[in-house]
């Protein structure tokens, strides 16, 4: 009964207890004619798609550039460990200027369901 009730809770603590996407912002950089940079870095299983919303802010917080980014399967040498961890760096069109930016979230792309 004890065996079974720590089995019961290791599973859940490896199934909920890490995202299966995490991000970390990198750098940012003003580019000219209303563009900014936002350098940034991807966790997740190699063989999954992820897409990440990236935002640049103006100096009171308002979004003022966006786009969603999409990440593909890497392979071993696309990263540090084994194609886990990647960089991205996206360019975003802004509509006034930017003072910061980063990623607001990332979120990994379920495979649709295939059709007998």
């Amino acid at each position: 009964m004890l065996l079974a009730a720590i089995a019961a809770v290791a599973v859940v603590a490896l199934t909920t207890g890490s995202p299966r996407v995490t991000y970390k912002d990198v750098g940012f950089a003003v580019g000219e004619n209303g563009r900014a940079g936002v350098d940034f870095e991807v966790t997740k299983d190699a063989r999954d798609t992820a897409q990440c919303a990236v935002q640049a802010l103006s100096e009171n917080f308002a979004v003022v550039g966006w786009s969603v980014v999409t990440i593909g399967p890497t392979g071993p040498e696309d990263g540090p460990d084994g194609g886990r961890t990647t960089a991205h760096r996206t360019d975003l069109r802004t509509d006034s200027p930017a003072v910061s930016g980063g990623v607001e979230s990332c979120w990994i792309l379920e495979e649709a369901p295939q059709q007998a």
